[in-house]
């Protein structure tokens, strides 16, 4: 290994030497990497997607299958787990730039998450994430969270949404700086006995009762949306008034036990309560009288976020109710 590999994000990254140069249109130089303790224990595939993003996937994956990309001098499985002190063989990699540029980002998401940062340290990158925004690029979304926050701290080359939001949804979402913090923060994700604290504010329809304080009910995805299910996963959501909004909504804190997809909206609206504004779950009547008083989009905001730190301290990140909450919650509903 040589005595100073490049560093990146003010980390020491894993051993990288290049051969020279070659003048081949868009061929990159072949080069070795050694994998060094910080990227020990991740699976090769998602190593190299990481450190070859403007690559193709399916390339790296042939070259792996045609023993043309090598760990320690043989042929690799995709899904093997990589050691501190192997050394990969990259061979020159053909790369069409014009067939994958780099996604546009909205300058107004730019704007938004230049002051959306709630805590930064040298693992996490912690920010306030905007309703209405994705969290990643998709079919219909050019750029979302992580890929306006890549443009914005290129010095960053690593960093990795821990969790989702779904893209109504503002507040606490946290992202990982390194590979090892992004392990030890899915691992406290299916911890139940170390997990994190996941703390939202909704504002549901109707009178939710004050001795209903747990949801548990199993669901189901289907095509068109999450289901509760008798032979689903287990999702058990933990629930507490905070206020009434006159006689016809209720703002309710919210705690994630399970983390399934769309489980707050699920649950609730089973229960009887669905959040304002969800235009999937929700009631259109409900939600065109909250639209009218309060703006569209649906009133879910995570709120809290208590990460138990490797040092056994707990980190507690809050992110401030919307602005655009205040006319709905000053109204008569």
């Amino acid at each position: 290994m040589s005595e100073a590999g490049p560093r990146l994000g003010g980390r020491r990254h894993s051993d990288e030497r290049s051969s020279p140069q070659r003048s081949l249109g868009q061929r990159k130089p072949a080069r070795t990497i050694t994998i060094d303790g910080e990227h020990a224990g991740r699976r090769l595939d998602k190593f190299l997607r990481s450190q070859f993003k403007g690559v193709p996937a399916g390339l790296l994956f042939r070259l792996l299958r045609q023993g043309k990309l090598r760990v320690n001098g043989r042929k690799a499985q995709q899904n093997h787990r990589l050691q501190e002190g192997d050394v990969i063989d990259v061979p020159e990699l053909h790369v069409d730039t014009a067939a994958a540029p780099r996604p546009a980002v909205p300058s107004t998401l730019l704007d938004q998450l230049r002051g959306a940062v709630l805590h930064e340290d040298d693992d996490l990158l912690i920010i306030d994430k905007p309703a209405g925004a994705a969290v990643h690029r998709g079919t219909d979304v050019s750029a979302g969270v992580i890929e306006a926050l890549q443009h914005l701290r290129p010095e960053l080359p690593e960093l990795e949404l821990s969790h989702r939001l779904d893209r109504g949804t503002s507040g606490v979402l946290a992202l990982a700086k390194t590979p090892s913090m992004l392990r030890y923060l899915h691992g406290l994700l299916r911890d139940r006995k170390h997990e994190i604290e996941r703390h939202y504010l909704a504002v549901v329809a109707g009178r939710w009762p004050a001795d209903m304080d747990i949801v548990d009910a199993p669901l189901r995805r289907e095509e068109d949306g999450v289901v509760v299910a008798g032979d689903g996963q287990s999702a058990e959501t933990r629930v507490s008034v905070k206020r009434r909004i006159g006689n016809r909504a209720t703002v309710v804190d919210v705690r994630l036990v399970t983390g399934r997809k769309h489980q707050i909206r699920v649950h609730l609206s089973h229960a009887g309560h669905p959040i304002a504004g969800d235009d999937r779950y929700g009631g259109r009547a409900f939600n065109r009288r909250v639209t009218g008083l309060g703006g569209p989009g649906i009133y879910l905001h995570a709120a809290k976020l208590v990460i138990p730190k490797p040092d056994g301290a707990d980190l507690v990140v809050t992110a401030p109710m919307p602005r655009r909450w205040k006319a709905l919650l000053n109204s008569d509903l």
